[in-house]
């Protein structure tokens, strides 16, 4: 996507202030001083089998964009792609209440929506939310002696890809559904309060997609200590089952070469580093100082948030894994 998109001409309207052209969580349009529009869009195929669940997940996830910008969410447009026969609407039904029930806690009304006929089901949301065009959280904005914050823990993707092999374990599908349930609204506002410098949230590139991402976009390097990184219950006993997404080796393909591993760095570990989460937490850059703040902001507010590395000059490899 990115070779295409780098090919579309440039836009030259001045109120676009996160536009395509850049690698990040979402869209800003600036409609006045002190107020923009932040605009995201997002589904996918089912990742759990209760219907409820999974338009839940998905709600989430498409939120997530909105929160790892610094904005609230306000109004969403459903996507669905539904068999035309052969398939129970009730299934549906199930989908969008429990889409529905989570945007209704999050503060965000769905005002409409699009369907297709399709034979493999699938259901997001393209949300617009509110920023304050002066605190927009990009992933262009880490500083070297920056910490490194991770607000969720990693595994959605193996833990996933063994329930569909039968051979996941109940509490890592539990563990894995409850992370995914979690809204990353708190984890926003936790990093706003602290003046937090970037922000990402992990999603489909995985922990060191997203992290090359943000190096690349602020010019700088990240160092992070894996034995900081925390996992899903089951998560390490999936990545060494063989239980990997297909999204988890192109992700190797992708980035590895931005990437420098330690001696010792289990294979188990460096799978999860690159596993494409699905409504994964956010990856937070903070001042050195600031950084206490915000961690116990973001436990005063239930996140199980990690310090797991820091920003350094610029060099070869782009990330490092120590």
């Amino acid at each position: 996507m990115d070779s295409v998109l780098s090919k579309l001409p440039k836009q030259s309207d001045p109120n676009v202030l996160v536009g395509f052209d850049k690698a990040d969580d979402a869209g800003v349009y600036r409609l006045a001083p002190d107020m923009a529009l932040v605009q995201t869009v997002d589904f996918f195929t089912p990742i759990v089998d209760d219907p409820r669940t999974f338009g839940a997940i998905a709600a989430v996830n498409s939120l997530s964009d909105v929160y790892a910008m610094g904005g609230r969410p306000i109004s969403a447009l459903s996507i669905v792609g539904f068999p035309n026969s052969g398939r129970d609407v009730s299934i549906l039904e199930q989908i969008m209440a429990g889409g529905l029930a989570k945007m209704l806690e999050a503060g965000c009304a769905v005002i409409g929506g699009h369907s297709i006929g399709d034979e493999e089901i699938k259901f997001g949301y393209a949300v617009t939310g509110l920023i304050n065009p002066e605190r927009v959280l990009t992933n262009a904005g880490a500083r070297v002696g920056d910490r490194l914050i991770l607000t969720k823990r990693l595994g959605t993707g193996v833990i996933s890809t063994a329930l569909k092999n039968g051979q996941a374990s109940e509490e890592a599908v539990r563990a894995a559904t409850d992370s995914m349930l979690a809204l990353n609204r708190a984890a926003s506002e936790a990093a706003l309060e602290s003046g937090a410098h970037a922000a990402t949230d992990i999603t489909g590139f995985g922990l060191l997609g997203h992290a090359r991402e943000m190096a690349l976009a602020s010019g700088v390097s990240l160092t992070i200590d894996h034995q900081r990184v925390e996992f899903l219950p089951g998560a390490l006993d999936c990545s060494r089952g063989g239980h990997l997404p297909g999204g988890l080796k192109r992700n190797i393909e992708f980035i590895d070469e931005c990437v420098g591993f330690a001696n010792g760095v289990a294979d188990e570990i460096k799978n999860l580093l690159f596993d494409p989460q699905t409504s994964g937490g956010l990856f937070i850059s903070a001042a050195r100082n600031n950084a206490p703040k915000l961690l116990e902001g973001l436990r005063r507010r239930d996140v199980p948030a990690t310090e797991i590395g820091e920003v350094v000059e610029k060099t070869r490899p782009l990330i490092r894994i120590i």
